[in-house]
């Protein structure tokens, strides 16, 4: 069974941007919100923990996840076909 590559891709960018948007609201209502750097905020631009920062690590997930998800599809597909005409 392959994979569809956008489906899957799309999919991996709209769970991953709304987990970090969701995570930073959790945070913030929790109190756990420090002026500290963290470590998303190394590696996604412009991330903090407030409402822009929200918003601007929704992009970057969206970002993120979509490309992780079609390299994962991708290679999915890639061995799944390799395995399978092996064993066939």
């Amino acid at each position: 069974m392959k994979l569809n590559i956008g489906a899957f891709a799309l999919a991996c960018g709209i769970l991953w941007g709304l987990g970090l948007f969701i995570a930073t609201w959790w945070i913030i209502a929790t109190g756990g919100a420090t002026p500290e750097p963290t470590f998303l905020g190394r590696i996604y631009l412009g991330y903090r923990l407030s409402g822009q920062g929200s918003v601007i690590g929704l992009a970057w997930g969206f970002v993120d996840g979509l490309i992780g998800g079609a390299v994962f599809a991708w290679l999915y597909n890639l061995l799944a076909g390799r395995i399978g005409a092996k064993t066939a």
